[in-house]
């Protein structure tokens, strides 16, 4: 099945309800929103430090929960959130990597990320898992998600072969200063695999969360490493294309595993650099297949290319044996209805809004003789029809834009997976506490939407 998926079919495209790469529509289904101030006591067993989380976002250490207020960024641009940091208790969110729970229709596990935006500022965020259910009933009944279980990643068996934040505790829990997670696979008979942006790494933990292996990335038979890989000792101003070929917070932000589970094919976030070079390889992403038996990369890799107007993807999902479902997105946030002008400054505008939030249906059985996968449609996240009124919030934007119309305004959309032949499902990453997308002046919660989207998912 492997060798006609992606070298004896490679060519082969066959006929379906859209054209290649044809915009197709999406309706609301369903949308469920999580607070954005969600938190979660840490294991009894963690360091008394983690206790309190994100002490360190102002730069220097500040013990005294809620007296760090929060921006989208620096003036003149940035926007008050309404939030202030540390936290009593560790976040829930942001989300960046979801996946149907095998055997329980309407559940979800999702990704907790490296914690505050960084490796300096997160060595108090514990690393976690999530089972979520999000009800998506309509009325005051529905709307809300429930979080089910949390998972937090450990290392107590020392396999991680560089030092931890909680490098003396018996438990030795994972945190944002010793990866970035952003992508997630379950494995048949228990654990997931893991994709990391630091190093990039691929880790596979069992069912309890606990470190089984660490894998290092390669590609043509060399190593590759990003910025923050913990090998490196890089000064001030690093080399790249030199030192790293993989950019900060370029690692791998999407990892689909084919339905049989044998291989991962893993996606990196934005283009590497030229070796030797500062400047890009190409305006694609690579995208390199791992063999989950082996443990072992396989040497084969693909392209996908970056759409103009997009600067990275957010994740990356099969729904068979060649087909997935990508996000491809920009790094704005905010209704572009409100974009800043006429002499408006921001909070009053959104200084850079969101313009290009998308989903792409991919074909890897039909990449090209340069690698390039096949698009084959995609959905617009910024114009969704909402017919049936399900939106449970519309944030800030202007009076004209029609209310029929729906649209996912977030920076970092970090979330999707198919639901079933007619239906996927999306969430965002909030960037809990930093991004504000939805509202002016306010944290985004994270968003949950169920859209239909029959035409998508036949896309051939």
């Amino acid at each position: 099945m492997r060798v006609l998926l992606l070298a004896a079919t490679a060519l082969i495209a066959c006929a379906g309800t859209a054209s290649a790469d044809q915009r197709v529509e999406a309706r609301l289904a369903g949308h469920a929103v999580l607070p954005a101030l969600t938190l979660t006591p840490p294991p009894a067993d963690a360091p008394p430090d983690a206790r309190v989380s994100g002490k360190f976002t102002g730069g220097a250490r500040n013990d005294r929960p809620g007296s760090i207020p929060s921006a989208t960024g620096p003036a003149p641009n940035g926007r008050p959130t309404g939030l202030a940091s540390p936290f009593i208790g560790q976040p829930v969110q942001g989300f960046s990597g979801i996946k149907p729970v095998a055997g329980e229709a309407g559940a979800y596990w999702v990704l907790t990320d490296n914690g505050f935006g960084n490796k300096r500022n997160s060595g108090d965020a514990l690393l976690m898992i999530h089972k979520l259910r999000p009800d998506f009933r309509a009325g005051a009944e529905g709307g809300k998600v429930v979080v089910e279980r949390t998972i937090f990643l450990s290392d107590p068996e020392r396999i991680i072969p560089f030092r931890l934040s909680y490098e003396g505790t018996e438990a030795r829990y994972l945190t944002g200063a010793d990866f970035d997670l952003e992508s997630i696979q379950p494995i048949q008979g228990g654990g997931f695999w893991l994709g990391d942006e630091f190093g990039p790494f691929l880790i596979q933990v069992d069912a309890g969360g606990r470190v089984r292996q660490v894998v290092e990335t390669q590609l043509d038979g060399q190593v590759l490493r990003g910025p923050d890989h913990p090998a490196l000792s890089l000064g001030a101003t690093p080399t790249a294309g030199a030192d790293f070929r993989v950019r900060r917070s370029g690692g791998y932000e999407g990892m689909a595993m084919l339905p049989d589970g044998s291989r991962l094919w893993a996606l990196l976030e934005q283009p590497l650099f030229a070796p030797g070079s500062d400047r890009a390889e190409g305006e694609f992403i690579r995208m390199l297949e791992f063999d989950t038996a082996r443990s072992a990369w396989t040497g084969r890799s693909l392209k996908y290319r970056l759409e103009q107007g997009a600067t990275a993807i957010g994740d990356f999902n099969f729904i068979d044996e060649r087909r997935a479902l990508v996000i491809e997105r920009d790094n704005g946030e905010g209704d572009p209805s409100l974009a800043c002008a006429d002499g408006k400054a921001p909070p009053a505008c959104f200084h850079a809004p969101a313009r290009f939030k998308r989903v792409y249906l991919i074909d890897l059985g039909a990449a090209d003789a340069e690698g390039f996968v096949k698009k084959l449609a995609h959905i617009d996240l910024m114009d969704i029809r909402d017919p049936e009124g399900l939106a449970r919030q519309r944030g800030d934007r202007a009076a004209n834009v029609p209310q029929d119309r729906f649209g996912f305004p977030f920076f970092t959309i970090e979330d999707v997976a198919m639901v079933d032949a007619e239906h996927i499902i999306v969430a965002n990453d909030n960037n809990l506490p930093g991004s504000a997308g939805r509202h002016l002046t306010r944290a985004d919660d994270n968003e949950f939407i169920l859209l239909h989207v029959p035409e998508l998912l036949k896309a051939r």
